[in-house]
């Protein structure tokens, strides 16, 4: 980003290589001390004011001190110093008190040079379970999308579509209001009052993104919560209003409140709860919330726009059978998804265990190819 600096502060700050910066203040203290090493001369361009630089006197010795602020020691060593309630910050003391235990000089470089080898390798590993869980989560949304805009019968014939949701559709499909089929519940209750404050209370935090899983459910009074919130029943579908692009929604557990940035949807006749759910769960719902959304200035979806909205509407018993071919279909995904990102975690462990052990010399890699 652009800014001003005189040409001293330009001359003392300004980014050179071997740099290594850290952070010295967040409002989260695990953000502390997170390093970055400066790999090359960067003219006009200084630190900003939540930074420090740290200058070694040869880039080698920068890139051991650019490892040993990535281990365990190091960044407790800053968690216990950086103090603060809302807002937490190192400073000038503690960071030029962090106890250092450097390599001789003539062992940094292949020190140095392992370290990154075997960094790089763990990281490509990374990279690439990453991709594979972008590439599970957009089967799922696709799997998804595809029930609720075509059904489950490949043999069922089919039709233009005047819905932009989908160019074909099948032929004994409706497109309908969303009022139709369901309708958002009002009347807020005071949560500091009995029986509220006792209820479990559904915020949009408490979704998981795209997937609808509910996570840490608290009371009313767990949350300290206090403005107005709706009544939701068990089944009810519960849509968060705001930012759609995260897609949170999900269904009632049980008798309780919603947030009320939250939509507590009650479905008529024509429509099934679960069917509903991965209606809006779909990526062209989604995409249609992120539209609307675009269109005021926080992005949220308005009562009205969503009460207008066109949808296709199966019959109801094609509804059920559309949900439980999702049920028995999702499970597979999700638990490839989570044996994936428990990889990715043992192998960021792996990352910060062995630098670890590098910089303090519990193992010696001075000579390991």
């Amino acid at each position: 980003m652009d800014a001003t600096a005189s040409s001293d502060e330009i001359k003392a700050f300004a980014l050179k290589k071997g740099d290594v910066i850290i952070t010295k203040d967040s409002e989260d203290p695990s953000d502390i001390g997170i390093p970055s090493l400066v790999i090359n001369d960067m003219p006009g361009v200084v630190c900003g004011y939540h930074l420090t630089i740290i200058r070694s006197s040869d880039f080698d010795t920068a890139r051991i001190l650019h490892r040993i602020f990535e281990s365990h020691p190091t960044k407790a060593h800053f968690f216990i110093e950086a103090p603060g309630i809302t807002r937490y910050g190192l400073g000038q003391d503690a960071i030029g008190n962090v106890p250092i235990n450097l390599p001789p000089s003539e062992a940094r470089k292949s020190i140095a040079d392992r370290i990154e080898r075997e960094v790089i390798r763990i990281d490509a590993l990374i990279s690439k379970k990453t991709r594979f869980l972008e590439i599970l989560k957009e089967k799922r949304q696709t799997l998804i999308t595809h029930a609720i805009t075509k059904g489950t019968d490949p043999n069922t014939p089919m039709k233009d579509s005047d819905n932009t949701w989908t160019s074909k559709v099948p032929q004994h499909w409706k497109s309908i209001k969303f009022c139709r089929i369901a309708r958002v519940t009002e009347g807020l209750v005071d949560p500091r009052n009995e029986p509220y404050c006792s209820m479990v209370l559904i915020a949009p935090n408490h979704i998981e993104s795209s997937t609808g899983k509910l996570i840490n459910l608290e009371t009313a009074l767990q949350q300290n919560a206090e403005s107005g919130k709706y009544i939701c029943r068990k089944g009810n579908v519960i849509y968060s209003k705001i930012r759609p692009a995260l897609a949170k929604v999900t269904i009632a557990p049980c008798d309780g409140l919603c947030s009320a940035d939250m939509y507590p949807l009650e479905c008529t006749n024509l429509a099934t709860e679960k069917w509903l759910y991965y209606l809006m769960l779909s990526k062209p719902f989604t995409a249609w919330a992120i539209l609307e959304s675009d269109r005021v200035a926080m992005p949220k979806i308005n009562r009205e726009s969503l009460s207008e909205l066109q949808v296709l509407l199966p019959p109801k018993v094609e509804q059920i059978q559309i949900a439980e071919y999702i049920d028995a279909a999702i499970p597979r995904i999700d638990a490839l998804a989570t044996k994936t990102q428990r990889s990715i975690e043992l192998l960021k462990e792996r990352r910060s265990a062995f630098i670890t052990a590098a910089v303090t010399g519990q193992i010696d890699i001075r000579n390991a190819l």
